[in-house]
């Protein structure tokens, strides 16, 4: 399932929108499914508890203005520091242009309600029209939106546009490829903390339009205890007890996972109790049908580790919750896109 994202100027009726101008801003969120174009579709954002229920649900609760303002204000300031000067050297002051956004590739879309909002902050008097939505699948020749206003407004926001939904597009592309590969099963594709510094928001939001759920944003968000944590702690049941005693003198509430390595492990995190999802670590097919057995259903389990395109149908056939795939963010290949003036 690919999810279309959208605010509230992007139209998914008839695949219209308004134009986006100066002040036309607004931060609610809405998710559409794609099985369905109007209102009835909409899910609330963010939903409630995403770590403590058998079906993790997607939650954009770190989409916020003020996140994403950041980002885009950072990466700005990486790009253009004191001037375009190419630009302004190049360009008169009041020269007036538009340019289109052409796919020259095939794949799921993404970014497109993060381009208006890099723009807006190069200039709040760009018009930004698209004519495609996140989540959409699109092929060589595609016009995604047009943009038009002060020529040199365009030309300096044209790169951090074109970085961000380039590698955002080819990590939902991915994500719905993988997808696919698990029609049919009950497991839900999980990425992970293995993102790009300073990037993590755009591409966790990724996965979420090619039809991923994101696991934890941070270190903050979820307690994951892995295998040096628990080596380092003295074993299972120690990690376990230790982490209760932090939660309780801190006064936090975070959900716990617990990674695995073997079966005897999957028994020891049963016999601690008080955990909310096992990860089961670098397991084969057989041992996983062993391990979900064993839990059988008291907890959510997590699959990782060495997982690809070739093993991941099997994986989710063997009855696990969750898959997280690390390839998702860091291994992907960028869908090409090109901003060129009409």
């Amino acid at each position: 399932m690919v999810h279309h994202w959208s605010i509230p100027w992007i139209s998914r009726k008839n695949n219209k929108a308004p134009a986006l101008q100066a002040g036309a801003f607004s931060w609610s969120f809405i998710l559409f499914s794609p099985a369905q174009n109007d209102e009835s579709a909409v899910l609330s954002q963010p939903l409630e508890g995403p770590y403590l229920c058998g079906v993790q649900t997607p939650s954009t609760a770190y989409l916020t203005p003020e996140a994403l303002t950041t980002f885009i204000r950072t990466a700005l300031a990486e790009d253009v520091g004191d001037g375009d000067h190419s630009a302004l050297a190049a360009i008169p002051a009041d020269a007036r242009n538009r340019a289109h956004l052409l796919v020259k590739g095939e794949g799921i879309l993404a970014g497109m309600a993060l381009a208006p909002l890099i723009f807006q902050e190069v200039d709040p008097s760009l018009v930004l029209t698209p004519l495609l939505a996140d989540g959409d699948r699109v092929k060589h020749g595609d016009i995604a939106f047009t943009v038009e206003g002060p020529a040199r407004s365009i030309l300096t926001g044209e790169r951090l546009v074109l970085n961000c939904m380039q590698r955002m597009s080819g990590i939902a592309t991915y994500t719905a490829h993988l997808n696919n590969l698990l029609a049919g099963t009950k497991a839900k594709m999980l990425d992970t903390r293995k993102t790009t510094p300073n990037f993590r928001i755009c591409e966790k939001w990724a996965v979420l339009i090619g039809g991923g759920v994101n696991h934890r944003y941070g270190l903050f968000d979820m307690i994951i205890l892995k295998d040096n944590h628990v080596d380092y702690a003295g074993g299972i049941g120690a990690a376990i007890a230790a982490t209760h005693a932090y939660l309780e003198k801190t006064g936090r509430q975070l959900p716990i996972e617990i990674e695995t390595r073997s079966l005897d492990e999957v028994q020891q995190a049963l016999d601690a109790g008080g955990i909310d999802r096992i990860m089961l670590d670098n397991m084969n097919p057989e041992q996983l049908r062993e391990a979900v057995a064993l839990v059988a259903g008291r907890y959510p389990t997590e699959a990782s580790g060495g997982i690809t395109e070739q093993t991941i149908a099997e994986i989710g056939r063997t009855g696990v919750d969750y898959i997280s795939v690390g390839a998702l963010t860091h291994s992907v290949k960028s869908l090409d896109l090109s901003l060129k003036a009409y």
